[in-house]
């Protein structure tokens, strides 16, 4: 990773949680393993499972230049109001699929449900971005697998970083 460290906004989309019906333990999950890893929290929010609300937070925050990463939570699996990975896909300029193909992968090995997760990552700008699953353990089960190479990722993105055929 570079000597700055990248800025990192976290998005919960939650129903109940953007209600405050339900503690976002996900969210908060997600910026202690960042700043442990020598990122900067620069943004948290909580929205609700409302596509058109997700898209403009996400155009927001990349088109601003206000995050070099942007991890969601929540919002990735079959039920109907699921629609993080819709969103996410909408404001996309380049898919990044093998991100979500490791997670899945790593997740296997716990749980065979883990085939069922629908997150995407992608580029938008000078942005990257990441959905995470929406419980803590699977956010940590993910996070923490990915993390180490997502520095390198970023570099290569803010030309940062010259050579990927090595490491």
């Amino acid at each position: 990773m570079s000597n700055k460290p990248y800025r990192v906004a976290i998005i919960t989309v939650s129903d109940k949680g953007s209600r405050g019906e339900r503690e976002d333990a996900s969210g908060k999950l997600v910026g202690e393993i960042m700043e442990a890893n020598g990122y900067t929290v620069t943004g948290y929010t909580i929205l609700p499972d409302e596509q058109p609300l997700l898209e403009k937070e996400l155009r927001q925050l990349c088109d601003k230049g206000l995050a070099d990463l942007v991890l969601t939570t929540g919002g990735t699996g079959f039920s109907p109001r699921d629609l993080t990975p819709e969103a996410t896909m909408a404001v996309a300029e380049r898919l990044v699929p093998g991100i979500p193909e490791a997670m899945r992968m790593q997740s296997m090995v716990v749980t065979k449900r883990a085939m069922l997760s629908r997150a995407v990552a992608a580029i938008r700008g000078k942005t990257l971005i990441v959905n995470l699953p929406g419980s803590p353990r699977a956010v940590r089960e993910n996070l923490e697998f990915i993390v180490s190479e997502l520095g390198h990722g970023l570099d290569i993105l803010a030309s940062n970083a010259r050579e990927c055929g090595s490491g």
